[in-house]
């Protein structure tokens, strides 16, 4: 098995369906974000035909909180740290890099609370945040001198 900077991430949980262990699996080990068509072309050898198959998996997966839809890319990551989403109630920010598309996943209290102080003064429910920061990383900043 070869050592990359992605074994922080999680194991697949034991109560994921084939699919969704293939659609994880696949995402854990992908330098950038892939969109549901990129999976579904890694996973033909795996017997994924239908796009619908990797929507549904890509569904659960985020119901879940193993996975993360960003929406600017329409592209899905693996979450970096998943037993903290269900604290978090699915909110994430991300830099996505607009160079190198490299993505990193982060969570902030600060800007948190303002979101959270905001929804309830204006009696407004929020199923899911996710706020994309697009710009270029410190290495894509540096490359171009």
């Amino acid at each position: 098995m070869p050592h990359d900077h992605h074994d922080h991430r999680h194991a697949a949980p034991p109560d994921l369906t084939r699919n969704q262990e293939l659609v994880l699996t696949t995402l854990n080990n992908a330098e950038t974000p892939l969109s549901a068509y990129d999976i579904l072309d890694r996973l033909r050898e795996n017997g994924l035909r239908a796009p619908l198959q990797v929507y549904r998996a890509l569904d659960k997966l985020i119901e879940h909180g193993f996975a993360h839809r960003l929406e600017s890319l329409n592209a899905f990551v693996c979450c970096a740290n998943a037993s903290s989403h269900a604290a978090t109630g699915g909110r994430a920010a991300f830099a996505i890099c607009n160079s190198c598309g490299h993505v990193d996943e982060f969570a902030d209290e600060v800007v948190e609370d303002r979101l959270m102080g905001w929804a309830r003064t204006h009696g407004f429910s929020a199923s899911r945040t996710t706020i994309e920061l697009r710009g270029l990383c410190k290495t894509c900043r540096g490359a171009e001198g």
